[in-house]
């Protein structure tokens, strides 16, 4: 049986340049590894294929030759690679070993990188749930906080060996972290189970952290929350999370801000919102009522007269602060008029004598009654 030509079977050009060919060899490679076609009894021989044209194509001096005489070029001791089909063992290692990382990333996690993993390897962010008032929201705060944590082994210094000694070189990777085994025409690697991808070992841990390096503490930090934060605040404080294994660095602590809902003022963004119970004969007749501001002030507004349930007025610069800015909120101030309850007898006359003297004083009143006989009269025609 005839082989097919090298270019045809990676799917490029007489004229593709080396990148293009090693490119398009990864492909390949990935595409037809037996592991990825359990189901194609094919793959394994288009896998050696792809190999095989591979070996020749990234060889400027086989290529040079192959592009002049073709296959014949690799017959009759005329060059080209050991054993059947133009290739042996040997090559396949060689051809195959500059793209093991990226066939391999999906199986092994990714990444892929040759070589342990880092030996100090850097410590866990935490996380921190903090709750506050909105006082403490508008004027910022010092707040002291307990976390369990992990810390830095003092004995050791985080080597995690005994006496300060240092770590030594795994002797089953050769410090590499990973080891490979060959399995028939491919190679697989594993992290090293002796060292556990560390690509070191220790040979006295250190009595105080078992050789971790690092130790669980509860430390007390004191947390400066800025004037204006709002509930979803992230604050970070580098390098107060958890220890790094091994001398390691430290992880970050983040603080997450919840602000707890006030009795008295609603807030949105930086401004603030105050229900205000007025009376009926305040808002009928307008007058000065008093309101809390979140600073702890009092502040005079004017109601005017006809004053109805829902009006809003805005006291500027009342509201909350922006973190870390010199802009300011504003408060509104929404009107609800209260309706008197438990009247006394003469209360309640002189409402009535109140009501038959005020028909013509309510305008929303007459409009809504006025288009509900329009309705009616409209539902009749």
């Amino acid at each position: 049986m005839s082989k097919r030509d090298y270019y045809d079977v990676l799917g490029i050009s007489k004229g593709a340049s080396a990148d293009e060919i090693k490119k398009a060899f990864r492909t390949k490679a990935k595409e037809l590894h037996p592991d990825r076609n359990s189901d194609n009894p094919n793959a394994e021989s288009q896998f050696k294929e792809a190999n095989e044209a591979y070996d020749v194509l990234k060889d400027p001096e086989k290529k040079a030759a192959y592009d002049r005489y073709g296959h014949a070029a690799f017959e009759g001791g005329m060059g080209g690679g050991g054993g059947r089909g133009g290739y042996g063992q040997g090559d396949f290692s060689s051809a195959f070993s500059d793209v093991f990382d990226d066939l391999f990333g999906d199986f092994m996690g990714g990444g892929g990188g040759r070589g342990g993993r880092s030996r100090n390897t850097r410590g866990s962010d935490l996380r921190y749930n903090m709750r506050i008032t909105l006082e403490e929201a508008f004027g910022g705060a010092q707040k002291t906080i307990n976390v369990p944590s992990t810390a830095q082994c003092g004995p050791c210094n985080g080597t995690g060996a005994e006496g300060g000694s240092e770590p030594t070189s795994c002797p089953t990777c050769s410090g590499m972290g990973k080891v490979r085994a060959t399995q028939g025409f491919f190679t697989v690697e594993r992290t090293c189970p002796t060292c556990s991808g560390m690509g070191q070992i220790i040979k006295n841990p250190c009595k105080s952290c078992g050789g971790q390096g690092r130790t669980e503490k509860d430390r007390a930090l004191s947390v400066n929350i800025p004037a204006g934060v709002e509930t979803g605040t992230r604050i970070r404080l580098s390098g107060e999370g958890e220890a790094g294994l091994r001398g390691g660095a430290s992880g970050d602590l983040y603080i997450f801000i919840e602000v707890a809902p006030h009795d008295i003022f609603q807030r949105d963004g930086t401004n603030l919102f105050c229900r205000v119970p007025v009376s009926m004969t305040t808002a009928a007749l307008g007058g000065d009522i008093e309101v809390p501001t979140i600073d702890g002030g009092r502040s005079r507004v004017k109601v005017p007269s006809g004053s109805q349930s829902g009006r809003q007025m805005r006291l500027r610069s009342k509201g909350m602060p922006a973190v870390r800015s010199s802009q300011v909120g504003d408060m509104f101030i929404e009107l609800a008029v209260e309706t008197p309850v438990n009247l006394t007898s003469r209360q309640k006359e002189l409402l009535r004598e109140f009501e038959q003297e005020s028909s013509e004083n309510n305008p929303e009143s007459s409009s809504f009654f006025s288009s509900v006989k329009s309705f009616w009269d409209s539902m009749k025609g």
